[in-house]
């Protein structure tokens, strides 16, 4: 288990966080804002976002906040913010890739790209190459990408990554979160290559209660899945210990590129030092991703 008390002020620091509105990306900026650092909240529904914001302006924290409205589901508007927040800001300290989706019906993005493999994983990458030049103006910044447990069980799907052919979304959620770790790690060999002052890092929650669950409950209108997270329901974890590996990762002075931060006994728990999925150690297939990856968000 990892001691968060190594975590000092942050004043003059500058953060991104994806998904911040609510939920882990929610408790995320509010860590932040308390340790006074500048967070830029990256939101799809802006009316949610200035409501996030009024709430977080009442604690009376030091830190600023700056809301942009970010679309993971276009790849268009993530090349505008990422424009927007490069000539706004001369640097970035951390970016922190929490945004999700999870096992919707078969859905598309703007790019025609399915809506999990978009978001979760395209729009994260493209996010991230667009402002790693930020990054690296700083020493010791990060890339810390948000997965799940459901890594473990991910599989890539190489002759249908869009689910054209056969579409099961649980399966291609876990395929979107295993193509985070990969992402992650091919990321941290990169930056490792050219001596960057960048690393990357990830972190997955556990079982933590965010707008996830009744998101995907009331899309998909299923009574079997809303009964299991009932039953379920005294397993997880507040949003608040779900946010702490992705806190750790991005903050603790002892983290180093490739690791991986989750919660200790695995769904629940204080954050501990996690392993990889194994999938995600394949070099060839993390180069065959990445290259895949990168043709797509090049053919916008």
């Amino acid at each position: 288990m990892v001691g968060l008390d190594e975590i000092k002020i942050q004043n003059g620091k500058v953060f991104l966080i994806t998904g911040a509105n609510s939920g882990l990306g929610y408790e995320t900026s509010k860590f932040l804002l308390e340790k006074g650092a500048t967070v830029i909240m990256g939101c799809r529904d802006l009316i949610k976002a200035e409501e996030a914001k009024k709430k977080l302006l009442k604690f009376n924290f030091s830190g600023k906040i700056e809301l942009v409205e970010l679309d993971l589901s276009d790849l268009k508007n993530v090349e505008e913010i990422a424009r927007f927040i490069k000539n706004k800001f001369n640097y970035l300290d951390v970016l922190i890739n929490n945004a999700g989706i999870m096992a919707p019906p078969k859905t598309f993005s703007t790019q025609g790209f399915e809506i999990q493999f978009a978001v979760n994983h395209l729009a994260h990458m493209y996010l991230t190459l667009q402002l790693l030049p930020l990054l690296e103006e700083r020493n010791n910044s990060r890339v810390v990408t948000v997965t799940s447990g459901v890594q473990y069980f991910g599989k890539i799907q190489w002759d249908d990554l869009q689910g054209n052919l056969k579409y099961d979304r649980w399966a291609s959620y876990a395929q979107s979160k295993l193509a985070n770790v990969m992402f992650g790690l091919e990321l941290n060999s990169k930056l490792e290559e050219k001596n960057s002052k960048t690393s990357s890092l990830l972190a997955h929650p556990g079982f933590a209660r965010t707008n996830l669950q009744p998101k995907s409950v009331a899309a998909n209108q299923s009574w079997q899945e809303e009964l299991a997270y009932k039953l379920m329901d005294p397993m997880f974890q507040s949003a608040k210990m779900g946010a702490l590996p992705q806190i750790a990762a991005a903050l603790l002075p002892s983290a180093k590129g490739g690791e991986q931060y989750g919660p200790r006994f695995n769904f629940r728990g204080f954050p501990k030092k996690c392993r990889n999925a194994p999938k995600a150690l394949n070099k060839t297939s993390r180069k065959r991703l990445w290259d895949i990856s990168e043709k797509l968000i090049q053919d916008i």
